[in-house]
């Protein structure tokens, strides 16, 4: 039987987002947030892979001057070696906005190298550093750490729960539709909405309850507005 994967909820999502770019300390610090959030945002926004992410070139993500508008996911990066077309989302064009400014413009600029680097511009950042960056800054956001697939697993769910399973296929470029049909399960975001849509029918329901007494007061003479009136 498989299991329902782990997601965040929105509140999850937003806290994780703004503690990952807090860092302001230096220069490097202030560079290395940005290149974080948008790290983070290729995953949650796009449903990147993290093998996927770390061999992008920054010509994947800026290009002819500009953010691109659609990322293509080569064959040669893609898990499964099947090409894929994903539409970027307004925040990840922002976020590509700010790398250029304050991670990509230097002497060394170069449209051929790696979108996310370690220390030099050739060596790209290795998987190992991501998850260790996201499983730190999770535990400071929202007290709990998490490996960056769920990022992924995330941005599955919530597609699910607006488009089709065929174009969510699609967009996380799964070879069968039987593993994206995982992300139909509800998670927990789900039944905490289901429990507070419950409580908002009870609410309505009391005060459909109130106004119908209340009518019926009215028609049989007895409206108490009124009787409070006359005792003025």
């Amino acid at each position: 039987m498989t299991s329902t994967p782990q997601t965040l909820t929105t509140e999850d999502c937003e806290k994780l987002l703004k503690h990952l770019n807090l860092d302001w300390r230096t220069e490097l610090k202030h560079r290395q947030g940005i290149r974080n959030y948008c790290m983070a945002l290729l995953m949650l926004d796009a449903g990147l892979r993290v093998g996927e992410m770390v061999q992008l070139y920054i010509d994947n993500l800026y290009f002819m001057n500009e953010p691109v508008y659609q990322l293509v996911v080569s064959d040669v990066i893609a898990k499964n070696h099947k090409e894929r077309i994903i539409p970027l989302s307004p925040r990840i064009r922002d976020a590509i906005k700010e790398m250029q400014s304050n991670v990509w413009s230097n002497g060394l600029f170069q449209t051929a190298r790696w979108a996310f680097y370690s220390k030099h511009w050739h060596t790209r950042l290795p998987t190992r550093q991501v998850e260790r960056i996201i499983r730190k800054v999770a535990m400071k956001a929202i007290g709990r750490p998490i490996h960056p697939h769920v990022l992924r697993h995330t941005f599955a769910s919530r597609l699910m729960r607006t488009t089709n399973a065929r174009v969510v296929q699609e967009l996380l470029g799964h070879s069968h539709l039987s593993t994206t049909q995982i992300y139909t399960h509800p998670n927990q975001e789900d039944l905490k909405n289901a429990i507070q849509s419950l409580d908002r029918n009870h609410s309505n329901n009391d005060v459909t309850a109130a106004r119908s007494t209340n009518t019926a007061d009215i028609a049989n003479g007895t409206d108490t507005t009124n009787a409070n009136r006359d005792m003025r």
